[in-house]
C-alpha cells in the first residue's frame, strides 16, 4: 500500500474573508485618496495567518466577478437578487486584495461568469487528475459538495476541519448528496426556494431513503408509504414542482469545467515593488509589513 502523502493544494473562498473583514475592522483605515481600506486591512491578516500557520506550496485565491452576470442567472433571474450591491467602497477594496494576493506570489482565480465556488470546483477536478489532494478554505456548506477521498474544508475563523466522512454529521447527508439537499432546503442566501415543507431533517430523510433527487423523483409513488409527516402531500408537491427541482438543482450544483489558468498553482516568489507600493497605498502598519516581507521572502522598507 503506498502510504507517500498526497501533495496539498489549497483553495481559498477570498469573498468570504473580505466580507468579514468589512463587517468586523473598525473604519479607521484610509488610502492615499481618502477611501477605506478596512477590509484590505482585515484580510491581509487572514492571508497571513493562513499562509504562516499551513505553508502551502500550491494554493489559489478565488474571487467573485460574476455579480449579477453568472451564469446561473440566466436559468434563474432572481439567483441572489435578495443581496444588495456591493457599494463602492468596498468594490475597490477586493481590487485591492486580489492585488495583495498577487504581490505575494499567489495565483488569483475570477472569471465575469463563473463564480469563487465554481473557480475552486473546477480547480479541485484539476488538481485530483493531477494526484493532489485539496484543503478548501472556506465555511460555506455549499463547497462541502466538493469533498472527496483526503479532502478538507477548513472553517478558518473557527479552526474547524472536516473531511467528506464529516459532512453527513454536519448536515445529515453526503457530500455529494450537498446540491441535492440544498435543491429540497432551499438556499435563502443565494435566494432558492427550494420544494416548500422540505426542511433540512426531511431532506435528509428522503436522500437517504432514495439516494438522489433523481431517485426520489423517479420513484415519488413510494413517499406515501414512508414513515414521514405529511409524505402524501409532499409527494403530490414534489410531483408538481419536478421542473424547479430540478433548475434549484442546476443552481446548487458547483461547476467543474469554469476556465482556469494552466498549471497547479505554485507559489511564486512576491514582487517587492508591487508589495511596497501597495503597502503604502493603503497605509498597512509596520508589523503587517514585517510579516509580509517574511511571509514573501522579500525586504520592505517602512
Amino acid at each position: 500500500m503506498n502510504t507517500t502523502p498526497k501533495p496539498t493544494l489549497h483553495l481559498v473562498d477570498a469573498s468570504l474573508y473580505v466580507f468579514r473583514a468589512w463587517h468586523s475592522m473598525p473604519d479607521a483605515f484610509h488610502d492615499a485618496d481618502g477611501w477605506p481600506t478596512n477590509a484590505v486591512h482585515g484580510f491581509a491578516r487572514f492571508l497571513l495567518d493562513l499562509l504562516e500557520r499551513e505553508r502551502p506550496q500550491h494554493i489559489a485565491i478565488a474571487f467573485d466577478e460574476a455579480l449579477d452576470g453568472c451564469f446561473r442567472n440566466a436559468l434563474y433571474p432572481a439567483y441572489k437578487a435578495n443581496r444588495d450591491p456591493a457599494p463602492p467602497e468596498l468594490r475597490r477594496q477586493f481590487a485591492w486584495c486580489k492585488a495583495l494576493c498577487r504581490a505575494l506570489g499567489l495565483t488569483t482565480l475570477a472569471h465575469p461568469a463563473y463564480e469563487a465556488d465554481d473557480l475552486i470546483g473546477s480547480a479541485a477536478a484539476r488538481a485530483r487528475q493531477a494526484g493532489f489532494r485539496c484543503v478548501i478554505v472556506s465555511a460555506d456548506k455549499d463547497l462541502s459538495q466538493l469533498l472527496d477521498g483526503h479532502d478538507e474544508q477548513y472553517d478558518f475563523a473557527r479552526g474547524e476541519r472536516w473531511s467528506a466522512d464529516g459532512v453527513r454529521a454536519r448536515h445529515g447527508v453526503h457530500a455529494h448528496q450537498m446540491a441535492d439537499y440544498l435543491a429540497l432546503t432551499g438556499d435563502a442566501v443565494d435566494n432558492i426556494p427550494g420544494i416548500q415543507g422540505i426542511g433540512p431533517r426531511t431532506a435528509a430523510r428522503l436522500l437517504a431513503h432514495f439516494g438522489s433527487l433523481d431517485g426520489l423523483l423517479a420513484r415519488l409513488d413510494e413517499l406515501p408509504q414512508l414513515r414521514l409527516r405529511g409524505a402524501a402531500q409532499l409527494a403530490q408537491r414534489l410531483h408538481a414542482q419536478r421542473a424547479q427541482a430540478l433548475l434549484w438543482r442546476q443552481l446548487t450544483t458547483i461547476a467543474l469545467d469554469a476556465p482556469l489558468p494552466e498549471g497547479l498553482f505554485v507559489r511564486e516568489r512576491g514582487d517587492p515593488d508591487e508589495l511596497q507600493a501597495l503597502a503604502d497605498w493603503v497605509g498597512l502598519g509596520p508589523l503587517t509589513r514585517r510579516r509580509l516581507a517574511q511571509t514573501a521572502g522579500l525586504t520592505l522598507q517602512g
